[in-house]
């Protein structure tokens, strides 16, 4: 890995954001030529696609899996049996993980359930809170637990229809830990739809996929161009970009532990960043070489390796403050703490999607079972986004009621602005009122 020594130095490599490129690398570049049988730039291929789905329907979800999936379907959706008996497959054990983490992170959302309804009578305003109807989620095709961690608070909001689009294999099947974790959410719409296609379909509505209120969940680049040409025809909760981490470690933090983290967030992408931001030049160093040995141990061990050869790095520091200064400007997805007392630190932290304190909190027991959701800020968003949460499956709607000496009083201040703008109409609607 790179090393950065000095806060100025940290920001020219090892903290220099590299922007997510809308392009296709060659290789898929090369898959979607022969795919449509001509090179389409990104933004060409998602109109092809919209345009696809606009038009044909479950017919052109069909024609596309099986382009691009190699999947040869007839039916879109995934029969109940087919969800028991993926069920009936999975490891107990792993069942049981399941549905520990579930409970985990319904007890978190739940806690954090906003008030319904707030109306203040005599200020004559109020809010009322209602949540959407529809919901879809998108899953990447092997990750059950992004079902628990998109689905759950949406339920916890009190979404009533939730459908799930998640990718078939070539045989037409999906994931069975992935329709485990439906059931075990309760949730029994799955279409084994993928890709670009699925976030039309959802946004559009099909035949056999309704049109929903919202659109959640990560995946690939071509998910995430779509999900952005569907803004304002459903709501979208966010653009995920590739995942980050940053560590910040003292002279006391345990190196090979370091080490684990870095390469934990390493193994996720070839583009992910996995960063460690010391006061401790020995750690620094440490950790370089620990890392190198752990990484050559996983099974995805060259997705880890390229990760942490172009986009990870160390940044060594004179102090703590500077620590927390680069961190800010970073504003990265996941943020740890193996500092002593991390928990008099974290009021320093102005921009980070989640914060783990001291060595027990690994950033692994956020992706699974804590309870916060892990689909969070990237790309330095987390300046002004927040994680997944309750709040993003609930519209609000503003209550007014305005007394009739409230109107007397306040009816010249109206009059005035009204006038001032052009609109004799609003003047005109207070003056018949009075």
């Amino acid at each position: 890995m790179r090393i950065a020594r000095g806060k100025e130095e940290a920001l020219r490599t090892v903290l220099k954001r590299i922007p997510y490129s809308e392009e296709f690398p060659p290789a898929l570049k090369k898959k979607v030529g022969k795919i449509f049988g001509e090179e389409l730039s990104p933004e060409h291929l998602i109109e092809e696609m919209l345009k696809e789905v606009r038009d044909r329907g479950d017919k052109a979800l069909r024609d596309l899996t099986q382009r691009i999936d190699g999947a040869r379907l007839t039916k879109l959706s995934v029969p109940r049996s087919e969800i028991e008996r993926a069920n009936a497959t999975i490891p107990l054990s792993l069942i049981s993980a399941l549905k520990i983490a579930r409970d985990r992170i319904f007890s978190f959302h739940n806690a954090f359930l906003t008030p319904r309804n707030l109306f203040d009578f005599e200020r004559g305003i109020g809010q009322m809170i209602r949540p959407l109807q529809k919901v879809g989620v998108y899953v990447p095709a092997s990750y059950p637990s992004t079902v628990l961690m998109t689905i759950i608070p949406a339920q916890v909001a009190g979404v009533k229809e939730i459908v799930i689009t998640t990718p078939p294999t070539q045989e037409g099947s999906v994931c069975p830990e992935v329709l485990a974790a439906a059931k075990i959410c309760g949730v029994d719409k799955v279409f084994k739809v993928g890709g670009a296609q699925a976030i039309f379909a959802l946004a559009l509505g099909t035949e056999s996929i309704p049109k929903v209120d919202k659109i959640c969940g990560p995946g690939n680049l071509l998910v995430q161009l779509a999900k952005r040409r569907v803004v304002g025809l459903v709501g979208i909760d966010g653009f995920y970009g590739p995942t980050e981490t940053v560590i910040i470690a003292d002279d006391n933090a345990s190196p090979e532990v370091c080490a684990a983290d870095l390469v934990a967030q390493a193994e996720h992408d070839i583009l992910a960043s996995a960063i460690l931001i010391t006061t401790s030049e020995r750690l620094a160093l440490k950790v370089n070489e620990e890392v190198e040995t752990l990484a050559s141990d996983i099974l995805r061990r060259e997705i880890a390796h390229l990760a942490l050869k172009d986009r990870g790095g160390i940044a060594v520091v004179e102090t703590i403050d500077e620590a927390f200064e680069l961190t800010n400007l970073y504003a990265p997805e996941h943020l740890t703490l193996l500092i002593e007392h991390p928990e008099r630190y974290v009021g320093r932290i102005k921009n980070a999607g989640g914060i783990f304190m001291g060595e027990s909190s690994a950033e692994a027991m956020g992706d699974y079972v804590a309870g916060p959701s892990h689909v969070m800020p990237t790309g330095g968003t987390a300046r002004f986004s927040s994680p997944l949460g309750v709040d993003d499956f609930v519209k609000k709607t503003s209550l007014f009621y305005i007394s009739r000496p409230e109107l007397e009083s306040l009816a010249w201040v109206v009059k005035e602005l009204a006038h001032a703008e052009g609109m004799e109409g609003h003047a005109f609607s207070i003056d018949k009122r009075l």
